[in-house]
């Protein structure tokens, strides 16, 4: 017999419901001729169309390594979401635009989650969606606070000048 709701940990639960949003997501862009799009890239060609994040900023909030990083903005121009062009101001910064197919990929992406988030409004009452977000921003603000507190221990530990 399979284990209660309240029995199960919630990183269980967080990571089985994320795929909620994953599924739907990918079905969407491959249905729409996008089954391209990179592990990742459908999250930093929502960002950057749906909230005007830079394409640094969202592989940062990815917390994957630059060398990922690099692999997925190469991967998103290469395929024809993004455009890589040098800084009008500074040569040594490149700018990175969206392009119509990554506008219209990232289209695929918020109808996905937003037929998630429809389908979960008729699953629990509003209340429970308000705790649910509470919930979520609650951990967000933890993890945040935990990777301070960590980057500033690793500082710490850093003889004076290195």
């Amino acid at each position: 017999m399979p284990p209660a709701e309240d029995e199960v940990v919630i990183p269980a639960l967080l990571r089985a419901a994320r795929g909620s949003y994953g599924h739907a997501i990918r079905a969407r862009l491959a249905d729409a001729g996008f089954e391209d799009v990179p592990h990742n890239g459908a999250y930093v060609l929502g960002g950057m169309v749906d909230h005007g994040g830079s394409a640094g900023q969202l592989v940062r909030e990815l917390g994957i390594s630059k060398q990922a990083a690099s692999q997925l903005v190469d991967a998103l121009v290469q395929r024809g979401y993004l455009t890589r062009e040098d800084h009008p101001e500074d040569r040594r910064r490149v700018h990175i635009a969206v392009t119509e197919r990554g506008r219209a990929a990232a289209a695929e992406v918020r109808a996905g989650v937003l037929g998630v988030d429809a389908e979960l409004a008729r699953m629990i009452s509003p209340g429970e969606l308000a705790g649910l977000r509470a919930g979520l921003t609650a951990l967000t603000a933890i993890r945040q606070r935990l990777a301070e507190q960590s980057r500033g221990q690793a500082g710490r530990g850093r003889p004076a000048g290195g």
